[in-house]
């Protein structure tokens, strides 16, 4: 399975850019990886509806450049579909299963995704009603993938 990782933003802190090459080189025995980062756009201080959404929309078309007809696409979204670990990995192994080998998890800015992204995708997922950072998503993100492989391949990982 390929798996894309799809986002706005580059990594700045050197901790996040550690812990991605870490589950990197962690995931290479289960999938090939692909990381993809778009830039932001330089957003105001307490944007106003427009502005956001001007944001949100350049980000986007970024993005979409990217999405590939043939990639099964899994976007971050607060109202999206929320699930524990054995499920997740259960949906992955079921998409490898109905053929959908090429898989891409996308990850908006701090304004979230474009309704067009989100339009394009085939799935939203939600980690929780909290919001989170978009580079900590990141690795948070690649630790879930990474205990899904595990979880499939009935390894020790996973509690």
């Amino acid at each position: 399975m390929k798996i894309t990782i799809l986002c706005v933003g580059r990594l700045k802190e050197t901790f996040y850019r550690d812990a991605v090459r870490e589950f990197e080189k962690r995931l290479s025995r289960y999938c090939r990886l692909e990381i993809i980062e778009v830039a932001d756009e330089k957003t105001p201080d307490d944007p106003s509806g427009a502005e956001a959404a001007l944001v949100k929309e350049q980000e986007g078309k970024r993005l979409l450049r990217y999405l590939k007809e043939d990639s099964y696409v899994i976007c971050l979204a607060i109202d999206g579909k929320e699930m524990d670990s054995v499920r997740f990995s259960r949906e992955l192994e079921n998409l490898g299963i109905r053929g959908k080998d090429r898989v891409c998890f996308v990850i908006g800015g701090s304004l979230g995704l474009s309704e067009e992204v989100l339009k394009r995708a085939d799935e939203r997922l939600s980690f929780s009603q909290m919001t989170f950072p978009h580079q900590l998503m990141r690795v948070i993100l690649l630790e879930q993938i990474y205990r899904a492989c595990r979880i499939m391949h009935h390894e020790p990982y996973h509690k």
